[in-house]
């Protein structure tokens, strides 16, 4: 009976031992996000193309 406790025991002590994993957690790298930049030289054609328009109006 002694020794049916004392395997109990070892047994209970054993699986507590290898109940974590020794492997690294793995970790997942962070999303970034990006907004999307415009061209600088867009935010110029438009109004360039509406003062050619004033222009061409006026000349007429």
């Amino acid at each position: 009976m002694k020794k049916l406790v004392l395997a109990a025991a070892l047994t209970a002590a054993a699986s507590t031992a290898y109940a974590g994993s020794m492997a690294d957690p793995v970790i997942e790298a962070p999303v970034i996000v990006e907004e999307a930049a415009g061209s600088s030289a867009g935010g110029i054609i438009i109004p360039l193309l509406v003062l050619a328009a004033i222009v061409a109006v006026a000349a007429d």
